[in-house]
């Protein structure tokens, strides 16, 4: 069974973590049949190993990891391939993979681009 975490930086303020509760609601609704959990970075629970672990126990065997960063700076080029790394050999029969920084791709920008047009 395919799964999906939604991975992000975290923070010491617990509300910056609202918008992405309220993205694995719409993942959830839109998604139902394809579980999601979060994982964050730092400073926030749950880590990525607790996440792909929660999702092997619902039996997933395939884990996209999505990047919800902005962009691939250092975080995303340095850590996240130890931490993936690290997760793959607690997990050697999940497959585990990762999509680009969402921020870099098209859809994304060009929905920000429509929101700060709707601003005007």
């Amino acid at each position: 069974m395919k799964a999906i975490i939604l991975f992000g930086h975290g923070a010491r303020d617990n509300r910056w973590r609202e918008p992405f509760d309220r993205l694995v609601g719409l993942w959830r609704e839109q998604n139902p049949n394809t579980p999601v959990e979060l994982a964050f970075l730092e400073m926030m629970q749950p880590s990525l190993e607790e996440a792909v672990a929660a999702l092997v126990s619902k039996d997933a065997n395939e884990i996209i990891v999505v990047p919800v960063f902005f962009g691939q700076g250092g975080h995303l080029r340095n850590d996240f391939p130890v931490l993936l790394e690290s997760c793959q050999k607690q997990f050697p029969g999940v497959k585990l993979s990762a999509t680009p920084a969402v921020g870099e791709d098209l859809a994304v920008l060009q929905a920000i681009v429509d929101f700060g047009a709707r601003a005007l």
